[in-house]
């Protein structure tokens, strides 16, 4: 920062998340660059601060079926009622889908039981020997699993 001439940056969800911008008021606040989440780099301590400004908006019905809905594909066998209906329901039901904010949907405490086993149907094994990954191969692995981990999409059994 101290070759920048900007003293304030707005940034949006993404950004946060992708350069792993902790705005918690943690004991420690820290941002990393690009993709490497290891190498963790710490706010200056005079410059602690950051403000998290939330922009509020009236969700516009309009500006939603202008824009997004339509590159939906809805049959052309339903009825213009039959039509409205559904968008009306996406509409009220829009927090449940995943979003911009939102990249895994809104619906908490939902649970999806996936059951890893050797039972057929199964697909045909792999024509080569199995064989142990790099070091640095595990670690990204063990990483974004224990990102997801965070995320609530797994869980530890």
């Amino acid at each position: 920062m101290n070759n920048s001439t900007s003293q304030h940056f707005i940034l949006g969800n993404d950004y946060l998340n992708i350069y792993c911008i902790d705005i918690n008021n943690h004991k420690d606040q820290y941002f990393t660059i690009g993709e490497n989440k290891s190498k963790k780099y710490a706010f200056p301590l005079e410059k602690r601060e950051i403000t998290v400004i939330r922009q509020v908006k009236k969700v516009n019905k309009e500006k939603i079926l202008t824009y997004q809905v339509i590159e939906a594909q809805i049959s052309r066998e339903l009825t213009l009622e039959m039509k409205e209906y559904i968008i009306k329901i996406l509409f009220q039901s829009r927090k449940a889908f995943a979003s911009d904010n939102e990249p895994l949907g809104a619906i908490k405490g939902h649970k999806v039981d996936i059951m890893l086993d050797v039972e057929r149907p199964y697909p045909p094994p792999l024509r080569r020997p199995a064989y142990p990954d790099s070091p640095r191969t595990r670690k990204a692995l063990e990483n974004d699993i224990n990102e997801l981990i965070k995320l609530g999409v797994f869980i530890n059994v």
